[in-house]
C-alpha cells in the first residue's frame, strides 16, 4: 500500500496545559506510523484565516464549521501575542485514517459525560460543552488536536504549512519575561534508544520534564551526522580518558599480578593506564559515537561524514528560570543505577551509555550544543515539499 504523509496539530491550549507528552505517547505507540518531523510554531492571523478556509471547503461533516471557527478564534494571536502550536508529521500507510482514529471525533464522545471513555486523544483532553436548554448550541469547545481525515485535503493542508514555514526560525519567541536575566535555555535530547520501536516512552519523558514548569520553545527530529556527533561529544572523550584510563590500568595490573603471580611496580600500572586504559576509554567513546549517529568512527567514508546518520533523536529546547538545573534534576545522574527514583534515567535508562536522554550541564554548554545541532533550523518544511513534489508524480511510496 502507498505510504503518504499526514499531520497532527496540537493546539495552544493543549500545549499550555502541558499535555504534549500525553498526546505524543498516544500517537507514537498506537498509530503504527513513523514520526518524521515536528516543529513548534506560532501562527499569524493570515495563516489562521487561510487554514480555516481550507477546513470549511472540506465540508466532510457538521463538525467542520465548529473546527474552522475555533482555528480563526484560538490558533492565531490574542492580546497582541502569538501562541505556540505543535505540528507533528507522520508517514506510513493510511496515515489520515490511523491518526483520525486515535485523535477521535468531536461531537459523539462529548454529548453525554457518561459516554466519555478517554480512549482517544479528544476523549481525554478535548472539551465540548453545550447549552442544557439547546444541545445544538455550543458554549465551549477545545478540540485538543487537529488532523485531516482525507489524504487529498491533508496534502493541501501540508502545502499550506510548508509555505508558512519558509524562512521561519525553529525557536519560538512569543513571551516577554519579567526578568530576562534569570531566564535560561537548555537543550534536551531524547536519544536513539527511545525510537527503536513504537513506544509511549518519548511522550512520558516529556511529561516528566513538564513538571519543571518550563516551556518548550523549540523541537525537531534530528539525525546526527558523524561530524556533528564527534563535535558534540568531544569533551566527553577527554573526560572518559581521565576517568577510565587509570581505573582500567589498575585493573589490568591486578589481573596480570594474579595471572602470573608477580608484583608489578607503579610505573608499570601507569604504562598500562597510558596504553590499555587509554585504548579502552577510546573504545567507550567510539561506542557513544556509534550509538548517537549509527556509524562507528573510522568506518564512515570521508565524503559521508557530514551526512545525516541512520538513527534519529528528538531535540527539545526548554526555556525558563533556572532551566538547566530544573531539567537535570528531573533527568538524574549519568548512571541510571545511581539516579534517584522518579527521575528519567532511573525510570528508562539502561546503563551509563544508554541512559535515554541528554541535557545540557550549564548555560554555556547549552549555547555550544545549540550551535552544533543547529537548533534554529528545522527540516519539517523541506520534508513536506519533497513529499508533495513526488506526490504530484503519483509515485510516492510506490
Amino acid at each position: 500500500m502507498e505510504q503518504t504523509l499526514s499531520y497532527v496539530l496540537v493546539t495552544p491550549y493543549t500545549i499550555a496545559k502541558s499535555r504534549t507528552g500525553g498526546v505524543l505517547s498516544r500517537l507514537i505507540s498506537r498509530a503504527e506510523l513513523e514520526l518524521v518531523g515536528c516543529q513548534m510554531i506560532t501562527f499569524n492571523e493570515a495563516f489562521t484565516g487561510e487554514f480555516a478556509g481550507h477546513l470549511r471547503k472540506q465540508n466532510l461533516t457538521n463538525d467542520i464549521t465548529l473546527l474552522a471557527d475555533y482555528v480563526e478564534q484560538n490558533l492565531g494571536p490574542s492580546g497582541g501575542r502569538e501562541h505556540r502550536s505543535l505540528l507533528l508529521l507522520f508517514r506510513g500507510e493510511d496515515p489520515c485514517g490511523k491518526l483520525a482514529a486515535i485523535c477521535g471525533h468531536l461531537y459523539p464522545e462529548h454529548r453525554e459525560v457518561d459516554d466519555v471513555t478517554g480512549e482517544t486523544i479528544r476523549g481525554t483532553y478535548a472539551d465540548l460543552i453545550t447549552d442544557p436548554k439547546d444541545p445544538k448550541k455550543v458554549t465551549y469547545f477545545e478540540p485538543a488536536v487537529i488532523t485531516s481525515r482525507n489524504q487529498d485535503w491533508a496534502d493541501k493542508d501540508l502545502a499550506l504549512f510548508a509555505r508558512f514555514l519558509k524562512g521561519r526560525e525553529n525557536i519560538v519567541n512569543n513571551l516577554q519575561h519579567p526578568d530576562p536575566s534569570k531566564v535560561e535555555q537548555t537543550l534536551v535530547i531524547l536519544k536513539p534508544d527511545n525510537w527503536q520501536y513504537a513506544s509511549s516512552k518519548p511522550g512520558i519523558i516529556i511529561d516528566m520534564f513538564s513538571r519543571t514548569g518550563l516551556r518548550i520553545v523549540g523541537i525537531k527530529i534530528h539525525r546526527f551526522s558523524l561530524a556533528q556527533t564527534l563535535d558534540f561529544y568531544g569533551p566527553v572523550e577527554v573526560a572518559l580518558r581521565e576517568k577510565l584510563a587509570p581505573v582500567f590500568g589498575k585493573k589490568a595490573r591486578e589481573l596480570l599480578e594474579t595471572e602470573f603471580g608477580i608484583v608489578l611496580d607503579d610505573h608499570i600500572e601507569k604504562a598500562l593506564s597510558d596504553s590499555f586504559g587509554v585504548r579502552y576509554s577510546r573504545d567507550q567513546f567510539d561506542q557513544i559515537i556509534e550509538f548517537m549517529s549509527g556509524t562507528r568512527t573510522g568506518k564512515c567514508p570521508p565524503e559521508e561524514i557530514s551526512q545525516p546518520g541512520t538513527v534519529k533523536c528528538m531535540i527539545l529546547l526548554y526555556e525558563g528560570e533556572n532551566a538547566v538545573k530544573k531539567i537535570r534534576d528531573v533527568l538524574g545522574p549519568t548512571d541510571p543505577l545511581k539516579a534517584p527514583g522518579g527521575t528519567v534515567r532511573r525510570e528508562f535508562g539502561s546503563n551509563v551509555m544508554i541512559n535515554t536522554a541528554h541535557a545540557s550541564d550549564s548555560a554555556a554548554s547549552a549555547e555550544r550544543e545549540k550551535g552544533i545541532v543547529k537548533i534554529n533550523e528545522n527540516s519539517l518544511g523541506s520534508i513536506i515539499d519533497a513529499y508533495l513534489a513526488v506526490r504530484k508524480q503519483g509515485i510516492y511510496g510506490a
